[in-house]
């Protein structure tokens, strides 16, 4: 376990090439391709928090050893330094805060939305809103979402929606054999290349990669890491289907996320508000 950690270049589907490619925006425009241009840090106090922040969003498990339960780095899932478009960007993602979240049924700030992740997809525990080093995580997502306005959307935020609920789990295992197991390990352990994608080093069952739709839409546009975009929808959703099949981490009292309704159709788990 503690070989792999110090890999903050690993991403979590895939890490077969230099951190630094980035995808092209689909149909995407020079203004929309600025967007994911990193302004020059500022010298002095407001510089080296957007430091710290990019340094603890590269090395999470390193940084954050008291906060992170397993293998995996922030930028595990938002790829390249957040900064690939249909990457799970940081860019813009600043502007679109606070807003209401229903899997908690409350509006979150931004810090509430990182403190997920750190519970689900680390597999970990929140950190206080004033904690220094959380607010030095929002300068550097505030710093890349410079120029964009309270509210905007941005060219290739997020990922893009995958139609299917369900996968050939025997095709995904012979699509991970051919093309994953060499970085992530056969049996998702991860390597030096890559980290886990199951097992107990890895995100658990709370997070959004734990979903299908979410999975497919992530290996489809990013993975294989050294050539995006190479497997076909088909390929995308059989060994998403694979994956999220496979053991993981629980995450307590999950059966009370969307306490309100909405569940989506592929949520990992059975929840009261849908019984």
């Amino acid at each position: 376990m503690i070989a792999r950690r110090p890999l903050a270049l690993a991403v979590l589907l895939g890490a077969c090439a230099a951190p630094d490619q980035q995808a092209a925006v689909p149909d995407s425009t020079t203004d929309s391709l600025a967007l994911y241009a990193m302004a020059p840090i500022p010298d002095g106090p407001i510089g080296e928090s957007i430091r710290w922040g990019q340094a603890l969003l590269q090395a999470t498990a390193d940084s954050l050893p008291e906060h992170v339960g397993n293998d995996l780095n922030c930028n595990s899932c938002h790829l390249d330094q957040g900064l690939r478009p249909n990457g799970i960007p940081y860019v813009g993602v600043y502007a679109r805060f606070p807003q209401y979240n229903g899997r908690a049924a409350r509006i979150f700030n931004l810090e509430d939305r990182i403190n997920g992740c750190m519970q689900r997809s680390m597999n970990g525990t929140p950190l206080d809103d004033t904690d220094p080093r959380m607010r030095a995580m929002v300068a550097y997502m505030a710093h890349l979402s410079k120029g964009i306005a309270v509210g905007d959307t941005v060219p290739g935020q997020g990922l893009p929606k995958m139609d299917a609920l369900e996968g050939d789990t025997i095709a995904g295992l012979e699509v991970w054999r051919t093309r994953c197991a060499q970085c992530h390990g056969p049996d998702g352990q991860g390597t030096p290349l890559a980290p886990p994608t199951w097992g107990p080093q890895s995100f658990n069952v709370g997070a959004g990669m734990s979903r299908i739709r979410t999975a497919a839409g992530f290996i489809r546009h990013n993975m294989p890491f050294d050539n995006p975009g190479s497997l076909s929808d088909a390929e995308a959703v059989n060994v998403a289907a694979y994956l999220v099949s496979r053991p993981r981490p629980d995450f307590p009292d999950k059966e009370n996320d969307w306490p309100r309704g909405g569940a989506p159709a592929d949520a990992a788990y059975e929840v009261k508000s849908s019984q």
